[in-house]
């Protein structure tokens, strides 16, 4: 028995239909806060509040375990309740989680105080993405889901400009205020805890309610653990499986180790190697500039798969998030004084990766199709997120051996594995290529 509902071609019959724009862009905006926070903030607020890059490194990679792990707890939530239900209760868990990083900032041992938290913050966040994706899928037809995904996307990245550009400006002029960074953080997360109770309020009243959104568990005779092991057994019996995994564990080896030393890059002194930047250059040159950058890249990335196709592209895209590396690597040579020459050199890198991260989600999306398709897309992102965590932990190690020059040439070096297994990848012609419909 499948645990997955009708597919997303099926008619839908909602009880209360909704224009998809008042429920997409907000929920695929606070899918990315928490993301951000976790995976970003936490970064920038442990370098402003003095914890080394070793240890920011390694223990913040600590926090990808949750997405890695997801996929052995995502089909339960295909199995008890509806995800509408999920995805407004563990927002408003997130707010709280929030709310406990803003009053444990100021305690002596805040440091693992607050990873503590971020452990929560990171499950809860992994949750809300099964809920999510699986609501996406299920609340809209197949002609819609290809029509919003670019909107989905840009929300989503603009969570991101907000995590990384405006809190940390926000957080960076409360310092130069208050001459606390540990006040000054702490107002941050608190104005992200209200952000999200309101969020996970208006998700309860906003949110569709699509016929198809039941628990699987619903059903006469349901076997929890038959439906557990079917799910696991389906995935990994797929022809070409292996290489696959490969795949998606190798794309993102260079970027793992690259994004969490880039904050501290930017922010360490300039005889150590660094920039020099204040925490609001950061915010603006690599949290606002930076992420527009890759919002449009995406953007592009996916209009261009649309009108050729998945195989036609999968190659420039490869090289666009691939090459653009080299704009780090200049950076750590030369260490530029002005700030445009800097953040030139991020938007040329985040352009390219965002427009070649296209083909990486389409990817998953094309291994998942099929009567599991929200448990077997979360189980691509937990391989995601293990490529990510993996190679992150050992990435402030590496930064302090080599020196932040010869770690980002490491960087270039660690995408070859990725273009290798690409030679064996099988794609249909036609997947990811828009299709005229005929009325």
């Amino acid at each position: 028995m499948s645990i997955d509902k009708p597919s997303s071609g099926a008619n839908i019959v909602e009880t209360n239909p909704r224009n998809p724009w008042a429920w997409i862009p907000t929920l695929y905006f606070g899918q990315g806060i928490p993301y951000v926070v976790v995976m970003t903030l936490s970064v920038v607020m442990y370098k402003n509040l003095n914890i080394s890059n070793t240890d920011i490194a390694l223990y913040t990679s600590w926090l990808y375990l949750p997405w890695v792990i997801k996929p052995l707890w995502s089909p339960f939530v295909d199995m008890f309740k509806t995800k509408r239900y999920w995805i407004y209760t563990l927002q408003l868990l997130i707010g709280a989680s929030l709310a406990l990083v803003a009053l444990t900032i100021p305690m002596s041992g805040f440091f693992q105080i607050t990873l503590a938290v971020f452990w929560l913050m990171a499950f809860s966040s992994a949750t809300h993405d099964i809920a999510a994706d699986g609501f996406y899928m299920l609340s809209l037809p197949q002609h819609q889901q290809a029509a919003f995904v670019g909107v989905r996307s840009t929300f989503y990245r603009l969570a991101m400009i907000t995590g990384q550009g405006a809190l940390v400006y926000f957080a960076g002029k409360l310092t130069t205020a208050l001459g606390s960074p540990a006040a000054a953080w702490a107002i941050v997360f608190w104005v992200l805890a209200g952000m999200f109770v309101a969020l996970g309020i208006y998700h309860k009243f906003i949110l569709p309610k699509p016929a198809s959104d039941l628990p699987a568990l619903s059903a006469v005779n349901a076997d929890p653990l038959r439906q557990f092991g079917e799910t696991f057994k389906a995935f990994f019996a797929r022809p070409g499986i292996w290489v696959m995994l490969i795949f998606l564990l190798t794309f993102r080896l260079g970027e793992a180790q690259a994004l969490k030393l880039v904050a501290p890059f930017l922010l360490d002194a300039r005889e150590k190697g660094g920039l020099g930047f204040i925490t609001e250059q950061f915010g603006l040159a690599y949290g606002t500039y930076g992420v527009a950058s890759l919002t449009l890249g995406g953007l592009l990335g996916g209009y261009t798969i649309s009108r050729g196709g998945l195989k036609k592209w999968i190659w420039p895209m490869l090289f666009a998030v691939h090459i653009p590396n080299l704009a780090f690597v200049f950076l750590a040579y030369t260490q530029p004084t002005e700030f445009w020459v800097v953040t030139a050199a991020i938007m040329i890198e985040q352009f390219g990766y965002g427009f070649g991260f296209a083909s990486y989600l389409l990817y998953m999306i094309m291994i998942a199709d099929g009567p599991h398709k929200t448990a077997h897309y979360s189980i691509c992102t937990g391989f995601m997120a293990l490529g990510m965590m993996l190679p992150g932990m050992a990435s402030g190690w590496i930064q302090t051996q080599l020196g932040y020059p010869h770690f980002f040439v490491w960087v270039l070096i660690c995408t070859l594995p990725s273009i290798i297994i690409t030679f064996f990848l099988k794609i249909p012609d036609d997947f990811g290529k828009k299709k005229v419909e005929v009325a």
